[in-house]
């Protein structure tokens, strides 16, 4: 590929980054609540910042710096994402029990969906820098790579949650809200389980 093929690869490939399913079950938790589009798309430009932050951090350390990371860095790391699905599924499931006023407001703030991106972008960050390191001819070529990865992402995710919030609200509107919030915990329990007993599975036959 040429130099501007794979730039504009990077961007797509940071867009559907942000279509993974463990990305969209917290996304879509963070924002169950969220009926403004723009407070929508500041939690998912904070989550975004998040994952950036890590992946960037990591993967140009990795492109520039040939800083190799332990195999177990990146196990741990998919154990913590399927801790903090289980984790943020019971607290919702906890959250539904509770009456709480009409029209009271989101409780996303700002330390939340940062510290989830933050540990989605260690997940992810050595194998994006693998492959840009093997695929992409230069150094400089590969961190411009990595950072249009993670620029994609952070845009795809802001249109993702902003498409989220719009349906959360139309759902609102036909008394939906809690049984989308109910379904939203429960695929983020079920998600976060998988993944680690995957990875259960994978230490043993390893």
């Amino acid at each position: 590929m040429t130099g501007w093929s794979i730039l504009w690869f990077g961007i797509g490939l940071g867009v559907r980054h942000a279509t993974d399913p463990d990305h969209v079950v917290v996304i879509a938790a963070l924002v169950d609540r969220e009926r403004s589009a723009l407070r929508a798309a500041r939690i998912a430009a904070l989550w975004g910042l998040g994952h950036t932050a890590t992946f960037l951090g990591l993967g140009l350390a990795i492109v520039l710096a040939g800083v190799k990371l332990p195999g177990a860095l990146e196990v741990a790391a998919e154990a913590l994402v399927g801790v903090m699905l289980v984790a943020l599924g019971a607290w919702h499931l906890l959250r539904l029990r509770r009456v709480e006023p009409a029209g009271s407001p989101p409780t996303a703030g700002t330390l939340r969906p940062l510290a989830f991106g933050l540990v989605h972008g260690l997940a992810g960050s050595a194998g994006a820098a693998l492959l840009a390191s093997t695929t992409v001819p230069s150094p400089g070529l590969a961190a411009t790579y990595l950072a249009l990865v993670a620029l994609g992402t952070m845009l795809g995710m802001i249109g993702l949650t902003v498409a989220l919030a719009g349906v959360g609200r139309a759902l609102q509107r036909r008394r939906r809200g809690r049984l989308v919030a109910l379904v939203g915990a429960l695929l983020s329990l079920a998600l976060g389980t998988w993944m680690l007993g995957q990875l259960g599975v994978d230490a043993l036959v390893g």
